[in-house]
């Protein structure tokens, strides 16, 4: 799921292969299930401008589209196996797309998907499970099957960090507020906070189950809650 960045409507896609766009408020349907994908939707992200959806399927497919008609703008094909996770840039105009192809694509949304950036393979052949663009558009976080998690340069793809502390999939990450640390949520059953400028774990949260599927971080930067397989979510401090 994901909230539209005015606060008005929250998206969900799900296995039924829909994207499903409803009044937050109230939890109507503001116009019929997104019905382009021909695979299970396994993530969906909001244009800055809250104008624009983006869903990643299981069928190797990010489909941008409509938010308020339903008709899809473009299709980006340049994956080859599952895509899991997709991210806008702050400015809106580049997606970065994570896939089980083991790289994050970076592309040109104006050009209607038909630039490629670059495509970062710092994970190779590992799957990419998370990515996720930093507050002032400058890096790209990103976290994968081989239990790390790379932050690099958003528009060159150059490595910064290589962040090791995990023992078992990265299953997602996500920026401070402010842009100066990173949490990120692993299947070690741990939540890890990182100083970007560093590179180094500052703290780590330790959850009572096997996995950990979802991480959010207050508007403030002072709470983060996480949920996993213990079908609760925690809410803590985080500095």
């Amino acid at each position: 799921m994901a909230w539209s960045p005015d606060g008005i409507h929250i998206a969900s896609g799900g296995l039924d292969k829909t994207v499903r766009v409803w009044n937050a408020a109230t939890g109507k349907d503001i116009l019929p299930p997104y019905r382009g994908h021909t695979q299970a939707v396994r993530n969906v992200a909001w244009s800055p401008d809250s104008t624009r959806i983006a869903s990643g399927s299981e069928d190797n497919t990010v489909q941008v589209w409509d938010a308020t008609t339903g008709k899809t703008i473009l299709t980006y094909r340049g994956h080859t196996d599952k895509v899991i996770s997709v991210a806008w840039s702050p400015d809106g105009s580049r997606i970065a797309s994570a896939s089980f192809d083991g790289t994050v694509q970076v592309w040109n949304v104006v050009t209607n998907g038909n630039f490629l950036a670059y495509s970062y393979r710092g994970h190779y052949p590992n799957g990419v499970r998370a990515a996720a663009w930093s507050p002032d558009g400058k890096y790209i976080a990103s976290g994968g099957n081989d239990a790390t998690v790379q932050v690099w340069d958003a528009n060159t793809g150059q490595t910064i960090h290589i962040y090791r502390g995990h023992t078992q999939e990265v299953e997602i990450v996500i920026w401070s507020p402010d842009g100066s640390y990173l949490a990120s949520g692993s299947f070690d059953a741990t939540v890890k906070i990182w100083n970007i400028a560093t590179g180094r774990n500052i703290y780590t949260y330790t959850h009572d189950t096997d996995q950990i599927w979802a991480v959010g971080w207050s508007p403030d930067g002072q709470h983060i809650a996480s949920g996993g397989n213990d079908m609760m979510v925690q809410v803590w401090q985080t500095l």
